[in-house]
């Protein structure tokens, strides 16, 4: 009995163990700003360059009318006019035709023709050292102050969030980039099955400011002084931008910090009228939480040593 008994214990110690070991391996804390639509970005339809002839005659390009003063100048006009006045009339239907288009050209990735243009999703992630406790601040300042309801707000926290990251390449120890081009149609899915992975990560939201709509966990904080020191090495802080924008990039794979800082200054240079959605979303974020190294790299194991 006595042995039956030393066994029960064990396996019992064994699966506090294990599920302490669980618990201990999920995500912490996370906060998110940002917003925006996929459905607010302008659908330009093709309009033809031609034009009717005034009074309600017939079709001529290029805003003249000189053609049909022609036979008359050849004396009244014959088979040979007719059809050097057809070429001409279609020489000149396609020269309007092509200089209409160049005219238009895209605008921010856009054609004015195309109804389902392409749009770029991108993802940057960077852990940094928990030194970085003034960023991890800054963010959580931001969440609490920014205009993420309009499209000027989101280009400035997005901004401002980026050159609060280029400034402190010191704390950058790991980093990863991802692109995707999807056509506007689709790209809404694939912007939110990026952030739903990433905000999945987190054990709860504990500050939010998204279009607008704040709200902080009144969940209680953690007592600083039975954990490790912040400053330990070890501990980490995970910050993730999640962009959808109508400008084409192309961002580097980020292999060292040259590369994270290319990324980084590419997606903070994204202008207003070419935002469409952002999210940016950083863990911990609770007071006293912190990331452990075992933590960043099993939740996030595409990130790669700068």
């Amino acid at each position: 009995m006595k042995k039956i008994g030393k066994v029960t214990i064990a396996i019992a110690l064994a699966g506090i163990l294990a599920l302490s070991y669980t618990a201990s391996a999920e995500a912490r804390s996370g906060g998110r700003i940002g917003g925006g639509s996929f459905r607010s970005a302008p659908s330009r339809s093709y309009n033809s360059p031609t034009r009717s002839a005034p009074g309600g005659g017939g079709f001529y390009p290029g805003g003249g009318g000189g053609f049909f003063l022609l036979p008359f100048m050849f004396g009244g006009g014959g088979g040979g006019i007719i059809t050097f006045l057809a070429i001409i009339v279609i020489a000149n239907i396609l020269t309007n035709a092509f200089k209409g288009a160049a005219n238009r050209g895209e605008v921010g990735g856009y054609s004015e023709y195309d109804s389902n243009p392409n749009v770029t999703i991108t993802k940057l992630q960077v852990g940094l050292l928990a030194q970085a406790r003034n960023l991890q601040a800054d963010l959580d300042r931001m969440a609490t102050t920014a205009d993420t309801g309009t499209a000027a707000g989101r280009a400035q926290v997005l901004q401002e969030a980026t050159l609060a990251l280029l400034r402190h390449p010191e704390y950058w120890a790991y980093g990863q980039s991802e692109t995707a081009q999807a056509g506007l149609n689709a790209a809404e899915a694939k912007f939110n099955q990026w952030t739903l992975a990433e905000r999945s990560k987190f054990t709860e939201e504990t500050l939010t400011n998204y279009n607008d709509q704040k709200h902080e966990s009144q969940t209680k904080k953690l007592p600083t002084d039975s954990l490790s020191n912040p400053l330990e090495a070890g501990e980490y802080i995970l910050v993730t931008l999640v962009v959808g924008t109508t400008k084409l990039l192309k961002l580097p794979l980020v292999n060292s910090t040259a590369d994270f800082k290319q990324a980084l200054t590419q997606v903070g240079s994204i202008a207003s009228d070419q935002l469409l959605a952002v999210e940016i979303l950083w863990t911990p974020q609770a007071e006293g939480d912190v990331l452990t190294a075992d933590e960043l790299l099993e939740n996030y194991p595409n990130l790669k040593l700068l």
